[in-house]
């Protein structure tokens, strides 16, 4: 799926919200002000993912000049210190599996090497079987375990990843 990759504007909180609400349950996913905060604060970035649509919308055909940019994922990272943290990636179901998550990563990466990170953490449940198949790919190994991680009570594995040798 073509898509493209951009920093996030204050005009696309909203839709990112929402994207957020629709690929975590209740509980999982993050408030508004949960959200807004990790997108605000010192040393995070936030990159989203675009796709254009098809041509129409509610079945008019649409010129390419009224075509507009649909937002299909986001990831929100820090660094500090030297290390990366990706607080979450989210991509909209319908299109997972299409390199949107991939694309998104790999960027989040690449900004954590240019601010000199030497590795990337992040967090995932013990239970999410698709999560920890893509992050394996992607070169990540756990690092070890935090229980009742979730406040449901879930377990999560903290994963890392180096990125750059050690000095």
């Amino acid at each position: 799926m073509p898509f493209t990759i951009r920093d996030f504007h204050k005009a696309d909180f909203e839709t990112l919200w929402k994207i957020d609400q629709s690929c975590f349950v209740p509980g999982i996913s993050y408030s508004r002000l949960e959200l807004a905060a990790f997108v605000s604060s010192a040393g995070s970035f936030t990159i989203v993912a675009e796709q254009e649509e098809a041509g129409t919308v509610a079945g008019v055909q649409l010129r390419d000049e009224q075509r507009s940019p649909d937002i299909v994922g986001f990831v929100v990272a820090r660094a500090s210190h030297r290390a990366g943290h990706v607080i979450t990636i989210d991509v909209l179901p319908k299109v997972q599996r299409t390199g949107v998550g991939s694309g998104l990563l790999e960027a989040a990466e690449e900004r954590l090497k240019q601010r000199q990170c030497t590795s990337v953490k992040l967090e995932t449940s013990v239970d999410n079987k698709s999560a920890l198949s893509f992050y394996k790919r992607h070169h990540y190994f756990v690092l070890r375990t935090l229980p009742r991680y979730y406040p449901d009570g879930a377990s999560a594995f903290v994963l890392r990843k180096d990125l750059l040798p050690n000095r």
